[in-house]
Protein backbone atom coordinates (compact mmCIF):
# COMPACT_ATOMS: atom_id res chain seq x y z
CA UNK A 1 0.00 0.00 0.00
CA UNK A 2 1.29 3.51 -0.32
CA UNK A 3 1.78 5.75 1.97
CA UNK A 4 0.10 8.39 3.28
CA UNK A 5 2.82 10.86 1.92
CA UNK A 6 2.73 9.34 -1.37
CA UNK A 7 -0.97 9.88 -2.05
CA UNK A 8 -0.64 13.50 -0.75
CA UNK A 9 2.47 14.26 -2.80
CA UNK A 10 3.07 12.09 -5.55
CA UNK A 11 6.17 12.50 -6.26
CA UNK A 12 7.06 9.45 -8.17
CA UNK A 13 4.35 10.29 -10.84
CA UNK A 14 6.48 13.77 -11.37
CA UNK A 15 9.19 12.20 -11.47
CA UNK A 16 7.71 9.22 -14.42
CA UNK A 17 6.33 12.31 -15.74
CA UNK A 18 9.55 14.44 -16.21
CA UNK A 19 11.55 11.36 -17.75
CA UNK A 20 11.85 12.07 -21.45
CA UNK A 21 13.02 15.78 -20.04
CA UNK A 22 15.97 14.34 -18.52
CA UNK A 23 16.43 11.78 -21.57
CA UNK A 24 16.50 14.85 -23.91
CA UNK A 25 18.33 17.30 -21.71
CA UNK A 26 21.89 14.54 -22.08
CA UNK A 27 20.49 13.74 -25.37
CA UNK A 28 20.60 17.16 -26.31
CA UNK A 29 24.10 18.41 -24.47
CA UNK A 30 25.80 15.11 -26.68
CA UNK A 31 24.56 16.48 -29.65
CA UNK A 32 25.44 20.02 -29.62
CA UNK A 33 29.22 18.95 -28.38
CA UNK A 34 29.20 20.23 -24.58
CA UNK A 35 30.84 17.66 -23.25
CA UNK A 36 33.76 16.96 -26.33
CA UNK A 37 34.13 20.39 -26.18
CA UNK A 38 34.79 20.78 -22.45
CA UNK A 39 36.89 17.62 -22.40
CA UNK A 40 39.34 19.24 -25.32
CA UNK A 41 39.49 22.41 -22.50
CA UNK A 42 40.61 20.51 -20.01
CA UNK A 43 39.77 23.47 -17.44
CA UNK A 44 36.49 25.18 -16.38
CA UNK A 45 34.71 27.41 -19.20
CA UNK A 46 31.85 29.67 -18.75
CA UNK A 47 28.72 29.50 -20.90
CA UNK A 48 29.65 32.41 -22.89
CA UNK A 49 32.61 30.97 -23.91
CA UNK A 50 31.07 27.69 -24.51
CA UNK A 51 27.53 29.06 -26.25
CA UNK A 52 30.48 30.86 -28.73
CA UNK A 53 32.13 27.84 -30.15
CA UNK A 54 29.41 25.89 -30.33
CA UNK A 55 27.30 28.45 -31.68
CA UNK A 56 24.22 28.50 -29.89
CA UNK A 57 22.19 31.07 -28.06
CA UNK A 58 24.29 32.17 -24.61
CA UNK A 59 20.73 32.11 -22.54
CA UNK A 60 19.52 28.50 -24.07
CA UNK A 61 23.43 26.92 -23.08
CA UNK A 62 23.29 28.46 -19.75
CA UNK A 63 19.93 26.70 -18.81
CA UNK A 64 20.99 23.74 -21.03
CA UNK A 65 24.61 23.38 -18.78
CA UNK A 66 22.36 24.24 -15.42
CA UNK A 67 20.26 21.24 -15.91
CA UNK A 68 23.46 19.11 -16.68
CA UNK A 69 24.69 20.35 -13.57
CA UNK A 70 21.28 19.40 -11.74
CA UNK A 71 21.62 15.73 -13.23
CA UNK A 72 25.29 14.97 -12.31
CA UNK A 73 26.67 15.48 -15.75
CA UNK A 74 28.38 18.49 -15.32
CA UNK A 75 29.96 20.36 -12.30
CA UNK A 76 30.48 24.08 -11.63
CA UNK A 77 32.59 26.26 -9.96
CA UNK A 78 31.32 30.31 -9.75
CA UNK A 79 33.75 33.14 -10.17
CA UNK A 80 32.38 36.37 -9.49
CA UNK A 81 29.05 35.07 -9.79
CA UNK A 82 29.65 33.66 -12.94
CA UNK A 83 29.76 30.03 -13.43
CA UNK A 84 32.21 27.91 -15.03
CA UNK A 85 31.45 24.52 -15.97
CA UNK A 86 33.32 21.24 -16.33
CA UNK A 87 32.64 17.51 -17.32
CA UNK A 88 31.94 15.12 -14.28
CA UNK A 89 33.88 11.75 -14.18
CA UNK A 90 31.25 10.06 -15.38
CA UNK A 91 30.68 12.17 -18.22
CA UNK A 92 34.32 12.27 -19.14
CA UNK A 93 34.54 8.27 -19.35
CA UNK A 94 30.68 7.53 -21.20
CA UNK A 95 29.72 10.91 -22.82
CA UNK A 96 32.91 12.12 -24.64
CA UNK A 97 33.04 10.83 -27.78
CA UNK A 98 36.83 10.03 -28.32
CA UNK A 99 36.23 8.09 -25.19
CA UNK A 100 36.93 3.73 -25.46
CA UNK A 101 33.80 3.28 -23.14
CA UNK A 102 31.78 6.23 -24.72
CA UNK A 103 27.79 5.51 -25.00
CA UNK A 104 28.16 9.18 -27.15
CA UNK A 105 26.36 7.12 -30.34
CA UNK A 106 24.06 5.13 -28.48
CA UNK A 107 22.68 8.61 -27.09
CA UNK A 108 22.51 9.86 -30.69
CA UNK A 109 20.74 6.80 -31.69
CA UNK A 110 17.97 6.87 -29.11
CA UNK A 111 18.20 11.08 -29.59
CA UNK A 112 17.20 10.53 -33.65
CA UNK A 113 15.54 7.19 -33.82
CA UNK A 114 13.96 5.82 -30.87
CA UNK A 115 12.58 8.65 -29.18
CA UNK A 116 10.81 9.78 -32.48
CA UNK A 117 9.49 6.48 -32.84
CA UNK A 118 8.03 6.61 -29.17
CA UNK A 119 5.89 9.72 -29.86
CA UNK A 120 3.51 6.75 -31.76
CA UNK A 121 4.03 4.55 -28.72
CA UNK A 122 -0.13 4.88 -28.11
CA UNK A 123 -0.26 3.71 -31.98
CA UNK A 124 2.17 0.51 -31.78
CA UNK A 125 0.04 -0.55 -28.68
CA UNK A 126 -3.60 -0.17 -30.85
CA UNK A 127 -2.25 -1.88 -33.87
CA UNK A 128 0.28 -4.00 -32.24
CA UNK A 129 3.03 -3.20 -34.72
CA UNK A 130 6.38 -0.84 -35.51
CA UNK A 131 6.07 2.26 -36.13
CA UNK A 132 8.61 3.44 -38.50
CA UNK A 133 6.55 4.45 -41.06
CA UNK A 134 5.25 7.29 -39.24
CA UNK A 135 7.98 9.76 -38.31
CA UNK A 136 10.18 8.63 -41.11
CA UNK A 137 7.67 7.54 -44.12
CA UNK A 138 9.14 4.07 -44.85
CA UNK A 139 7.15 0.41 -44.95
CA UNK A 140 7.89 -1.50 -42.25
CA UNK A 141 7.80 -4.59 -44.07
CA UNK A 142 11.31 -5.27 -43.96
CA UNK A 143 12.85 -4.65 -41.18
CA UNK A 144 16.20 -3.73 -41.88
CA UNK A 145 15.75 -1.77 -44.76
CA UNK A 146 13.59 0.94 -42.53
CA UNK A 147 16.18 0.25 -39.51
CA UNK A 148 19.09 1.57 -42.71
CA UNK A 149 17.49 3.69 -44.47
CA UNK A 150 20.46 5.73 -45.10
CA UNK A 151 24.29 5.11 -44.62
CA UNK A 152 24.12 7.66 -41.96
CA UNK A 153 21.50 5.65 -40.13
CA UNK A 154 23.22 2.56 -40.29
CA UNK A 155 26.76 3.87 -39.08
CA UNK A 156 24.93 5.10 -36.16
CA UNK A 157 23.15 2.01 -35.21
CA UNK A 158 26.11 0.20 -35.44
CA UNK A 159 27.51 2.55 -33.35
CA UNK A 160 25.26 1.91 -30.80
CA UNK A 161 26.00 -1.71 -30.89
CA UNK A 162 29.44 -1.34 -31.09
CA UNK A 163 28.83 1.29 -27.58
CA UNK A 164 26.96 -1.60 -26.16
CA UNK A 165 29.41 -4.54 -26.64
CA UNK A 166 32.30 -2.59 -25.15
CA UNK A 167 30.60 -2.05 -22.18
CA UNK A 168 28.48 -5.04 -21.49
CA UNK A 169 30.55 -7.77 -23.85
CA UNK A 170 32.80 -9.16 -21.02
CA UNK A 171 30.64 -10.09 -18.91
CA UNK A 172 28.94 -11.79 -21.44
CA UNK A 173 31.36 -13.78 -22.54
CA UNK A 174 32.24 -14.78 -19.11
CA UNK A 175 29.05 -15.68 -17.99
CA UNK A 176 29.81 -19.55 -19.19
CA UNK A 177 33.01 -21.03 -19.98
CA UNK A 178 33.25 -21.52 -23.74
CA UNK A 179 36.80 -22.36 -24.29
CA UNK A 180 35.94 -26.11 -25.80
CA UNK A 181 34.21 -23.85 -28.64
CA UNK A 182 36.92 -23.26 -31.56
CA UNK A 183 34.60 -22.32 -34.26
CA UNK A 184 32.23 -19.34 -33.89
CA UNK A 185 29.60 -17.91 -35.65
CA UNK A 186 28.14 -14.30 -34.59
CA UNK A 187 24.71 -14.43 -36.58
CA UNK A 188 24.08 -10.30 -36.76
CA UNK A 189 27.47 -9.47 -35.48
CA UNK A 190 27.64 -6.14 -36.63
CA UNK A 191 30.19 -4.35 -35.68
CA UNK A 192 32.44 -6.91 -34.52
CA UNK A 193 32.52 -5.57 -30.77
CA UNK A 194 31.35 -8.72 -29.27
CA UNK A 195 33.38 -11.29 -31.29
CA UNK A 196 36.53 -9.01 -30.24
CA UNK A 197 35.61 -9.86 -26.48
CA UNK A 198 35.08 -13.30 -27.24
CA UNK A 199 38.53 -13.78 -28.87
CA UNK A 200 40.40 -11.69 -25.91
CA UNK A 201 38.92 -13.83 -23.62
CA UNK A 202 39.41 -17.50 -26.03
CA UNK A 203 42.15 -16.78 -27.53
CA UNK A 204 42.26 -20.09 -29.34
CA UNK A 205 38.71 -19.52 -30.86
CA UNK A 206 38.07 -17.72 -34.01
CA UNK A 207 34.97 -15.79 -34.66
CA UNK A 208 33.16 -15.44 -37.97
CA UNK A 209 30.32 -12.71 -38.46
CA UNK A 210 27.22 -13.11 -40.63
CA UNK A 211 25.70 -10.13 -41.57
CA UNK A 212 24.25 -8.40 -44.47
CA UNK A 213 26.32 -6.77 -46.97
CA UNK A 214 26.16 -3.88 -46.33
CA UNK A 215 26.68 -4.39 -42.73
CA UNK A 216 29.86 -6.09 -43.39
CA UNK A 217 31.27 -3.74 -45.74
CA UNK A 218 30.89 -1.11 -43.15
CA UNK A 219 32.11 -2.99 -40.13
CA UNK A 220 35.45 -3.63 -42.34
CA UNK A 221 35.78 -0.38 -43.27
CA UNK A 222 34.75 1.45 -39.88
CA UNK A 223 35.46 -1.01 -36.85
CA UNK A 224 38.00 -3.86 -37.75
CA UNK A 225 41.44 -3.40 -37.82
CA UNK A 226 44.40 -5.17 -38.49
CA UNK A 227 44.81 -6.66 -35.20
CA UNK A 228 41.54 -8.54 -35.26
CA UNK A 229 43.01 -11.56 -37.06
CA UNK A 230 40.70 -14.46 -35.76
CA UNK A 231 37.58 -12.24 -36.89
CA UNK A 232 35.94 -13.18 -40.00
CA UNK A 233 33.01 -12.09 -42.20
CA UNK A 234 30.70 -14.32 -44.36
CA UNK A 235 27.90 -11.57 -46.01
CA UNK A 236 24.42 -13.39 -45.63
CA UNK A 237 21.09 -13.36 -44.61
CA UNK A 238 21.16 -15.99 -41.88
CA UNK A 239 17.05 -16.50 -42.59
CA UNK A 240 17.47 -17.11 -46.33
CA UNK A 241 21.49 -18.38 -47.09
CA UNK A 242 23.33 -21.15 -45.87
CA UNK A 243 24.16 -21.35 -42.62
CA UNK A 244 27.85 -22.91 -42.32
CA UNK A 245 29.23 -25.89 -39.46
CA UNK A 246 30.22 -24.23 -36.06
CA UNK A 247 30.74 -24.97 -32.99
CA UNK A 248 28.91 -22.37 -31.21
CA UNK A 249 26.35 -19.59 -32.46
CA UNK A 250 26.12 -16.48 -30.98
CA UNK A 251 22.91 -14.64 -31.47
CA UNK A 252 23.37 -11.02 -29.27
CA UNK A 253 19.42 -9.26 -29.44
CA UNK A 254 18.70 -11.01 -32.37
CA UNK A 255 16.18 -13.11 -31.10
CA UNK A 256 14.22 -10.39 -29.13
CA UNK A 257 13.44 -8.70 -32.78
CA UNK A 258 11.32 -11.59 -33.96
CA UNK A 259 7.92 -12.97 -33.63
CA UNK A 260 8.14 -16.91 -32.04
CA UNK A 261 7.50 -18.16 -35.63
CA UNK A 262 10.37 -16.79 -37.22
CA UNK A 263 12.84 -17.70 -34.16
CA UNK A 264 11.93 -20.93 -34.16
CA UNK A 265 12.51 -20.98 -38.03
CA UNK A 266 15.55 -19.18 -37.17
CA UNK A 267 16.78 -21.72 -33.94
CA UNK A 268 16.05 -24.59 -36.19
CA UNK A 269 18.15 -23.88 -39.09
CA UNK A 270 20.86 -23.19 -36.83
CA UNK A 271 20.40 -26.50 -34.91
CA UNK A 272 21.38 -28.44 -38.00
CA UNK A 273 24.17 -26.31 -38.65
CA UNK A 274 25.46 -26.95 -35.28
CA UNK A 275 28.20 -29.73 -34.48
CA UNK A 276 27.33 -32.18 -31.99
CA UNK A 277 28.43 -31.00 -28.66
CA UNK A 278 28.22 -27.40 -29.83
CA UNK A 279 25.85 -24.91 -28.64
CA UNK A 280 23.91 -21.66 -29.35
CA UNK A 281 24.40 -18.52 -27.18
CA UNK A 282 21.41 -15.66 -26.95
CA UNK A 283 22.19 -12.59 -25.08
CA UNK A 284 19.10 -11.24 -24.33
CA UNK A 285 17.47 -8.85 -21.76
CA UNK A 286 15.38 -11.12 -19.79
CA UNK A 287 11.99 -10.49 -17.78
CA UNK A 288 10.95 -12.04 -14.42
CA UNK A 289 8.83 -15.07 -15.06
CA UNK A 290 5.81 -13.41 -13.62
CA UNK A 291 6.52 -10.29 -15.97
CA UNK A 292 7.05 -8.29 -12.74
CA UNK A 293 10.00 -6.64 -13.95
CA UNK A 294 12.51 -5.61 -14.41
CA UNK A 295 11.42 -2.21 -15.65
CA UNK A 296 14.09 -1.61 -17.46
CA UNK A 297 13.30 -5.27 -19.35
CA UNK A 298 9.37 -4.01 -19.62
CA UNK A 299 10.81 -0.90 -21.13
CA UNK A 300 12.93 -2.57 -23.99
CA UNK A 301 9.95 -4.70 -24.52
CA UNK A 302 7.95 -1.88 -25.44
CA UNK A 303 10.76 -0.52 -27.73
CA UNK A 304 10.65 -3.92 -29.24
CA UNK A 305 6.79 -3.17 -30.17
CA UNK A 306 7.31 0.59 -31.25
CA UNK A 307 10.54 -0.85 -33.88
CA UNK A 308 10.28 -4.29 -34.54
CA UNK A 309 8.08 -7.01 -34.77
CA UNK A 310 9.49 -8.89 -31.74
CA UNK A 311 9.28 -8.59 -27.92
CA UNK A 312 11.17 -9.65 -24.58
CA UNK A 313 11.01 -12.76 -23.16
CA UNK A 314 10.96 -14.71 -19.74
CA UNK A 315 13.56 -17.48 -19.41
CA UNK A 316 11.16 -19.95 -19.86
CA UNK A 317 10.44 -19.04 -23.27
CA UNK A 318 13.70 -18.87 -24.50
CA UNK A 319 14.28 -22.12 -22.79
CA UNK A 320 11.04 -23.29 -24.52
CA UNK A 321 12.23 -22.24 -27.77
CA UNK A 322 15.60 -23.50 -27.93
CA UNK A 323 14.13 -26.60 -26.98
CA UNK A 324 11.44 -26.89 -29.70
CA UNK A 325 14.42 -26.27 -31.53
CA UNK A 326 16.50 -29.87 -30.65
CA UNK A 327 18.86 -27.82 -28.06
CA UNK A 328 19.04 -29.47 -24.54
CA UNK A 329 20.72 -28.55 -21.59
CA UNK A 330 19.56 -25.12 -21.35
CA UNK A 331 21.38 -22.45 -19.05
CA UNK A 332 20.33 -18.93 -18.09
CA UNK A 333 22.98 -16.64 -16.34
CA UNK A 334 22.28 -13.17 -14.86
CA UNK A 335 25.02 -10.82 -15.47
CA UNK A 336 23.65 -8.29 -13.10
CA UNK A 337 23.83 -5.78 -16.38
CA UNK A 338 20.84 -5.06 -18.70
CA UNK A 339 21.96 -8.37 -20.91
CA UNK A 340 21.66 -12.14 -19.43
CA UNK A 341 22.69 -15.46 -21.02
CA UNK A 342 21.10 -18.39 -22.39
CA UNK A 343 22.91 -21.42 -23.41
CA UNK A 344 21.60 -24.33 -25.42
CA UNK A 345 23.67 -27.37 -25.93
CA UNK A 346 23.55 -30.00 -28.90
CA UNK A 347 23.61 -32.85 -27.34
CA UNK A 348 26.53 -36.06 -28.91
CA UNK A 349 24.35 -38.71 -30.49
CA UNK A 350 26.24 -41.67 -28.39
CA UNK A 351 24.28 -44.49 -30.72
Amino acid sequence: MCSSEELEYPQKLFDYAYGFLVSKTMFTACELGVFDFLHEAQEPVSAATIASRLSTSVGGMERLLDACVGLKLLKVDLKNSEGYYSNTDVSTVYLVKSSPRSLFHMMSYYSQTTYMCWHFLPQAVREGKCQYERPFGVSSKELFEAIFRSEEEMVTFMHNMDTMWNVCGKDIVQAFDLSAFHTVFDLGGCSGALAKQFVSRYNESTVTIMDLPKVVETAKKRFITDKDQQIHFLEGDFFNDPIPEADLFIMARIINTWTEEKCLTLLRKIYQSCRPGGGVLLVEVLLNEDRSGPVTSQLHSLNMLVQTEGRERTPSEYTKLLTDSGFRDVEVKATGKIHDVILGRKLINLD
